[in-house]
């Protein structure tokens, strides 16, 4: 596996694999990888020849309260674990060459409906940012496909909706989120929990599939059943940022005659906030 740093060196190895006849995949990333990430990347390497993988912490996704100063960077853990993923070429930009007018200059990608509510509400300019950054990485790298994790789904939302509105070639590929054996969904900021907090968090996917069976069972009231969970939680001491029932394509609010659900919720314990989904076909 090679590391470059620059774009240059990106657009020249990508272009020495496309010339050979191979079929380009791409998972960014944001490094301080862990089992999560890793999935990409191996369904990455099942669905491509060559595949690349990116470790950009981003600045412009990143509201002026949040923890990109202390966003853990882990590099050469990173790149060990990318290369027993079957990762062939890891691309570690600085700021400066991704953005080298400046951020303030930087042209933005916004995609409307879909980055609005939820994360969207709690973390202003987060989508406007993660559409920016990853419309540069696809016209640096230009993939077949690119794999990222449905662990965020608002993101994968945000980001096959920007492929299909400005006609980008490149298939979107969803991978179903990572668990530890408690439930909870693998994530960075997993980290950051302290031994009680840890022990707490697995309630968050514990809420969510006692609404999803209630759904599944019949129940179409979803406020009476979020209003339950919510209460549960944070009688376990979590903060509710949000926790609703969503139809999974266009993220409308769900109604009875929808049959293609997702809960969603994000949830603070401590500082630490933690979003989880889970989707869900009525029969």
């Amino acid at each position: 596996m090679n590391t470059v740093k620059t774009v240059l060196e990106l657009r020249a190895a990508v272009a020495r694999a496309r010339s050979e006849g191979k079929r380009i995949g791409l998972t960014p990333t944001m490094g301080n990888l862990h089992s999560g990430h890793t999935a990409l990347v191996t369904r990455a390497a099942q669905r491509a020849d060559f595949v690349v993988a990116t470790i950009f912490v981003n600045p412009l996704q990143f509201g002026p309260n949040e923890d990109l100063a202390s966003y853990p960077r882990t590099l050469a853990a990173d790149q060990e674990k990318l290369l027993q993923a079957g990762c062939n070429l890891l691309f570690t930009p600085s700021v400066e060459e991704m953005y080298p007018h400046g951020m303030g200059d930087q042209t933005i990608v916004s995609v409307p409906h879909l980055s609005e509510g939820l994360c969207g509400a709690s973390r202003p300019g987060h989508f406007d940012g993660v559409a920016t950054v990853v419309s540069k990485l696809f016209n640096m790298v230009q993939p077949d496909l690119a794999v990222f994790g449905e662990k965020d789904f608002q993101q994968l939302a945000v980001i096959r909706a920007l492929v299909r509105d400005l006609n980008m070639p490149i298939q979107i590929i969803g991978e179903p989120t990572v668990r530890a054996a408690d439930g909870l969904a693998l994530s960075s900021r997993n980290g950051y929990l302290n031994e009680e907090q840890r022990a707490k968090a697995p309630a968050l996917y514990r809420a969510i599939s006692v609404i999803a069976d209630a759904i599944r069972s019949g129940e179409t009231h979803f406020d009476t059943l979020t209003g339950a969970a919510k209460r549960m939680l944070e009688g376990d001491g979590f903060r509710i940022d949000y926790l609703e029932v969503r139809e999974a394509n266009s993220l409308r609010p769900a109604t009875a005659q929808d049959r293609d659900l997702v809960i969603l919720v994000a949830a603070f314990l401590g500082t630490t906030r933690l979003i989880d989904n889970l989707h869900l076909t009525k029969e």
